[in-house]
């Protein structure tokens, strides 16, 4: 670890003598490093064993939770400096960093939410109106826990486990994951039992967490319809859908410094090269996770 923070230091001094960037600019180049340090941390290498097909498949977790290819790009120009860099200073012989290609910028990923922009979505919402305050939890939940808006209209009642910070969800090809759910979430949760409790429940939605006034279960449409709603209301000038706040959930964790493989396992995405098994990510590791790095774990006044 050590050595690691000496060539660090180096490479510091590199940036600032030989390419002459600024403060602000080797900053933004430290941080993007931080990111594969941790990586490289949980494959357990050091920087003179990475690989070509390592770096590839960092890149290729990036996309994987949502990155925008932008950012992408950024990150890969920082990446392919460092290794430049090593490459200089003697302490690799072979660029691994060298073949690594960025993203096409053409390609669109969807929007990415700022806290303050999901806090005035959810803000504008009018709690006295009999579905306000399942639209607060709904959407609280859908940012706090990163949900396919499938896995949030489909969430059942049972599937909560308030005392313990989870919630069981059913993904693609009915796979089951269990994902870590803020107090925040929680709390808004249980304010909305009070009104369902008051909602006539059909038959077969007797579980189903959030219901329509009917008492049946919500459809994408009737969620995609809410989103755009309060997102006018709140004046967010963004094309904003379900999906926007499952990537804003992995951006903003993947900001605050969360391990890659941890979103992914939250996110309940298939393994992104066949090349490679990924190891349990344990349960409580992945709360410990997200209590550290979701903006929804630092309580909002």
């Amino acid at each position: 670890m050590q050595q690691g923070k000496d060539i660090i230091s180096r490479y510091t001094t590199w940036l600032r003598l030989e390419k002459s960037l600024s403060a602000n600019s080797i900053e933004a180049y430290l941080t993007d490093l931080d990111k594969l340090n941790r990586f490289i941390e949980t494959e357990g290498k050091t920087y003179a064993d990475v690989t070509y097909q390592d770096l590839q498949q960092f890149v290729a977790q990036l996309h994987d939770i949502g990155i925008h290819p932008r950012s992408q790009a950024r990150i890969i120009s920082g990446i392919k400096s460092f290794y430049r860099f090593l490459l200089l200073d003697d302490y690799i012989t072979i660029d691994p960093a060298e073949l690594l290609e960025s993203p096409k910028i053409g390609l669109k990923l969807p929007e990415v939410l700022t806290v303050n922009e999901i806090n005035d979505i959810l803000d504008s919402i009018d709690l006295s109106l009999p579905e306000g305050q399942r639209n607060r939890a709904m959407l609280e939940v859908l940012y706090s826990c990163g949900l396919r808006v499938s896995e949030l209209i489909t969430l059942r009642y049972s599937d909560v486990y308030f005392d313990e910070g989870f919630i069981k969800v059913e993904g693609k090809g009915s796979k089951q994951r269990l994902v870590p759910i803020s107090d925040t979430a929680i709390r808004e949760i249980k304010n909305y039992l009070y009104d369902r409790n008051l909602v006539p429940v059909k038959k077969g939605y007797e579980d189903i967490l959030f219901l329509s006034r009917r008492g049946t279960g919500l459809s994408r449409i009737m969620v995609f319809h809410v989103i755009k709603q309060q997102t006018g209301m709140a004046g967010v000038q963004k094309n904003v859908s379900p999906h926007t706040f499952r990537h804003s959930f992995a951006t903003h964790l993947l900001e605050g410094g969360a391990n890659l493989r941890a979103i992914q396992e939250m996110l309940g995405h298939e393994k992104i090269t066949t090349t490679e098994i990924y190891t349990h990510i344990d349960r409580e590791f992945l709360r410990k996770e997200i209590l550290k790095h979701h903006p929804r774990s630092f309580r909002r006044e």
